[in-house]
């Protein structure tokens, strides 16, 4: 099963299906899409982010952003899977709306996976027969329906990402610091390293960002930082064919000899060693 919304007037798109794997590259647009996967399935699925593998465990939940590489080649059974990109449904203009980004999207490199509770399974296979449902009615209003029932999922999976990973001591003016840290991570660690740099941004103080990192129970701003630079890296490794000495440069390093050294202390291998595991995987 296999639906697709795709305005080629604003080049957007909005997919569905139950099985990614088959179904993946038949999508009007394959770039720039954010994901939604949903294991509907009752055993753990096994597929690949960022050359890692991520079990994903009977009614738990996901998000990929067009950031990540994933791969399906050693999934085995069916994922269900939600996708839109920027002209769709754009999650940094509608924040103030579902308030998802930092904590289902672009936070950093912690994968959030969600579990639905037994008590609110009902409530997602029904929003999943309705999605179903929509697409079989082809009028004028249908992507605003998607659009909407969309936003609907974001907001259910938000919340429950907010309870299950989030420490119940944060306030929601704490929340959205954390949130907002993260999203500007994402978009500034090539060339902003130090937390005092994010801290301004924030019209916060370094200390209050360390503290509430500390109270949050998740790793130090400026561990954050440094380690989604180094992720940043073995993508570049792993996806291009960009020389040590241009990514370096890529991500804000006036030094390759530099670059190196940061690597192996984040990752415990050289550059060229990390090359070297690559080609043995493969």
């Amino acid at each position: 099963m296999k639906f697709e919304f795709h305005d080629s007037k604003l080049n957007s798109i909005f997919g569905f299906t139950d099985d990614i794997k088959t179904y993946e590259d038949s999508f009007s647009l394959k770039d720039g899409n954010i994901s939604i996967l949903w294991n509907r399935n009752e055993e753990p699925i096994d597929f690949c982010i960022d050359g890692f593998t991520i079990e994903l465990l009977p009614n738990q939940l996901v998000t990929t952003t067009y950031l990540q590489h994933v791969s399906f080649s050693r999934t085995r059974l069916p994922l269900t899977a939600f996708l839109f990109n920027r002209e769709f449904y754009c999650i940094n203009d509608h924040d103030s709306e579902v308030s998802c980004n930092g904590i289902l999207f672009f936070g950093t490199q912690d994968l959030p996976i969600v579990t639905v509770p037994e008590t609110q399974l009902n409530k997602f296979n029904l929003l999943f027969e309705i999605f179903v449902e929509e697409f079989s009615t082809k009028d004028k209003i249908q992507g605003d329906m998607l659009q909407m029932l969309l936003k609907r999922l974001i907001i259910i999976c938000t919340r429950l990402a907010k309870e299950q990973h989030t420490i119940k001591v944060l306030d929601n003016d704490q929340l959205d610091v954390v949130r907002k840290f993260n999203v500007l991570v994402d978009t500034h660690f090539r060339t902003k390293r130090k937390v005092s740099e994010y801290a301004d941004l924030l019209f916060k103080s370094p200390k209050t960002l360390s503290n509430l990192f500390a109270l949050y129970g998740q790793k130090s701003p400026q561990q954050i930082i440094l380690e989604r630079v180094a992720l940043e890296a073995k993508r570049l490794m792993n996806y291009t064919d960009k020389q040590n000495q241009e990514i370096a440069y890529e991500l804000g390093f006036n030094d390759p000899a530099h670059f190196s050294k940061f690597f192996k202390k984040m990752t415990g291998t050289s550059p060229s060693q990390f090359r070297e595991m690559i080609e043995l995987s493969a």
